[in-house]
């Protein structure tokens, strides 16, 4: 169950404003627990760009496309 915390503003894309509920959320990301913020949304699960610090992204941008996530050999 996530537990909320507060209400946030947000800008759309097209200029608009909106308010969302924001939760706390434990995510296992590649075998290790980040405890983060979730912002609702009526859409399908997006992945937040601070997650992805440390690893490629790749995707093919078309309909049913693939997508691979590893992480950068450092």
């Amino acid at each position: 169950m996530l537990q909320w915390q507060k209400v946030d503003r947000g800008t759309l894309a097209d200029g608009s404003e909106c308010l969302f509920d924001v939760y706390e959320a434990d995510v296992v990301w590649d075998g290790e627990v980040q405890r983060l913020l979730v912002s609702e949304a009526d859409t399908d699960p997006l992945v937040g760009m601070s997650l992805l610090s440390g690893y490629e992204l790749r995707m093919e941008v078309c309909s049913q496309g693939k997508l691979e996530i590893t992480p950068l050999l450092v």
